[in-house]
């Protein structure tokens, strides 16, 4: 039995939510094609790199700074699963799995930062939905 027969995530998702405006910036296939090398092609599937880049766009803009957390409330807060191309039955990798990732896997390149520094430049209403956000 399904709990949420008919439930749309995209509709609980307010429309002027600051990771909407952000979510019109970011550009998957991009951040894959970026961080393929540092991805192996044998043993099991890897985590989407698209997956890790958009949570850490939620710890870096929601001033999450312990991964433990981090993971805990992409489970607990609609519009971040929603970021993060979960939908409500996705899932959401471990923090230490996460914590591999960023201090392991990416710890030696400055890939990611490059790659969000090459991310087009936000709009000037999008920094005033992220400062008027996370006030309150």
């Amino acid at each position: 039995m399904q709990l949420f027969y008919e439930f749309n995530l995209d509709r609980h998702v307010p429309a002027n939510h600051m990771l909407r405006e952000i979510d019109l910036f970011l550009d998957g296939d991009s951040l894959r094609e970026a961080l393929r090398p540092f991805y192996s092609h044998l043993g099991r599937p890897s985590i989407d790199p698209e997956l890790i880049s958009r949570m850490l766009v939620i710890g870096y803009v929601m001033g999450i700074r312990s991964e433990r957390r981090l993971c805990n409330e992409v489970h607990l807060n609609l519009a971040y699963p929603w970021f993060c191309r979960l939908g409500l039955e996705g899932n959401v990798p471990d923090h230490l799995t996460f914590s591999r990732y960023r201090h392991g896997r990416f710890r030696e390149s400055n890939l990611l930062r490059q790659v969000f520094e090459d991310e087009p430049s936000a709009p000037d209403s999008m920094t005033s939905a992220t400062s008027s956000q996370s006030n309150g």
